[in-house]
């Protein structure tokens, strides 16, 4: 008699699904679809906040109207390509449309070489840093680096009322600048660089 009867099918063996090598390669998948969502959405968000960034220095008053019309100031040096700049652009905009009739919101572009008298003068070496100026033109206070909402909000209503800043001397994240990497010639007539508002 024969091991193999005629009834049992021998079928080949089929070597076993690669389950650990398709586990990794989903993984993989899975890792490169997440890192492009997390890229393009901090992509996408930072070209926003440049553009807020941009009309708010674009819609902000010149800083020879601000000194002569009588209203405190608050005047912004800033750089397109600084974070804590851009991150700050959409609260200062909503603080605009709340306190713009009753005060100046300068905005100073760092990298035009046009506002280096007024850096020196301020001794500003990061930004954002704002300066507050009374109804006379004259500094009364300083805030350097990325301020939450309520202080700089808080500091508005004390100019506006002609009190003393609650949070004068405040400090927050800055992005380091040095005046003296200012390029030789900025291009005025660049609205990015804020100074085609100002001859």
């Amino acid at each position: 008699m024969s091991v193999n009867s005629p009834n049992s099918t021998a079928t080949p063996k089929q070597p076993p699904e690669s389950s650990g090598g398709n586990r990794i390669r989903n993984f993989l998948i899975a890792l490169v679809a997440i890192a492009l969502t997390v890229a393009l959405s901090f992509g996408l968000r930072t070209e926003t906040s440049t553009a807020a960034l941009e009309t708010l220095a674009e819609q902000s008053t010149p800083l020879e109207v601000a000194i002569a019309n009588g209203k405190p100031t608050l005047m912004e040096f800033y750089a397109n390509w600084c974070p804590s700049c851009q991150a700050m652009a959409k609260d200062l905009g909503e603080l605009k449309q709340e306190y713009g009739d009753k005060l100046n919101f300068v905005m100073l572009n760092v990298d035009n070489s046009k506002w280096l008298p007024e850096i020196m003068r301020y001794r500003v070496d990061g930004i954002p840093h704002f300066i507050f100026l009374g109804q006379d033109g004259e500094a009364i206070a300083q805030n350097i680096g990325e301020q939450p909402r309520p202080v700089v909000q808080a500091n508005l209503e004390a100019l506006v009322a002609g009190l003393p800043l609650p949070y004068a001397q405040a400090t927050g994240q800055i992005s380091q600048y040095d005046p003296r990497m200012v390029p030789a010639k900025a291009n005025s007539g660049d609205p990015r660089l804020h100074g085609s508002q100002v001859k």
